[in-house]
């Protein structure tokens, strides 16, 4: 048993040293709390994350410039008034925090109140303040109904023109981009090497394999007007796994219409 262990041993690290490298990715954003107190650390997870061993923002490029005609833009004053939808959305939001917690507030303030009696020192410090609170929740929701309005009408002038952009950008990238999956494969037969694709966990993590060579890292992470996205190089090597971190830092973020 003595005299196998070294040679066992050396099969292991022969089998390592052919075998693939790994690379664990993380995908994690600063996101604003859901209660409006600020920011925390969210794990994105479900998020589908490619090992490509070519660049496909150049190829992408490469292709934009060869077409015959330009990509479609989007107009200035488009792009102004969703910024002015994401402000108006952004006040519904916190208008709509405001009139929860005063709803929340009175009824754990009704729920303490029904364990005292109606004349105890602690039954009429409660009873005011739930007044107080009382008065406000009417004006609260006006404001919440109010802020709705104008966020939803905002919304409701650009939906058309928006979509109008995205069909024409659609129709134009069916033919500037129609020959774009021959020329992955092509570029995936040059490198000599296999894509891989994983899913980020519920922690936001994905483990890839791939043979040692020049990668990148493309995933892409939806928002309700812009996208984050991510074409990271990355070299893979054998023996220890590369660990890479996709936040906002080394992300693009695109308008989505």
């Amino acid at each position: 048993m003595r005299k196998s262990l070294p040679f066992a041993m050396t099969l292991l690290l022969a089998a390592a040293a052919c075998g693939p490298g790994q690379v664990v990715v993380t995908m994690e954003i600063q996101a604003d709390n859901p209660d409006g107190s600020g920011q925390s650390q969210l794990a994105l997870s479900d998020i589908e994350v490619q090992l490509l061993p070519f660049d496909r923002d150049a190829i992408f490029d490469s292709l934009t410039r060869a077409y015959s005609e330009p990509e479609p833009e989007v107009p200035a004053e488009l792009t102004a008034a969703r910024a002015e939808v994401q402000q108006a959305q952004a006040q519904y939001d916190a208008a709509q925090r405001r009139w929860s917690t005063i709803r929340d507030t009175l009824q754990k303030l009704s729920t303490n109140m029904e364990q005292y009696n109606r004349g105890e020192a602690q039954y009429l410090v409660l009873y005011r303040d739930f007044q107080d609170f009382d008065s406000q929740l009417s004006g609260a929701e006006r404001a919440m109904n109010s802020a709705f309005d104008t966020f939803d009408s905002l919304q409701q002038g650009t939906i058309h023109a928006s979509d109008s952009i995205r069909i024409l950008q659609d129709n134009w990238a069916d033919d500037a981009f129609a020959d774009v999956a021959g020329i992955f494969r092509d570029k995936q037969t040059a490198a000599g090497l296999d894509l891989a694709v994983d899913t980020t966990d519920a922690s936001g993590v994905a483990r890839l394999e791939g043979r040692p060579g020049d990668y990148w890292i493309y995933a892409r992470y939806r928002q309700t007007y812009t996208e984050l996205y991510w074409n990271v190089p990355v070299t893979v090597t054998r023996g220890d796994p590369v660990e890479v971190r996709l936040d906002r830092s080394n992300a693009d973020e695109r308008p989505v219409l």
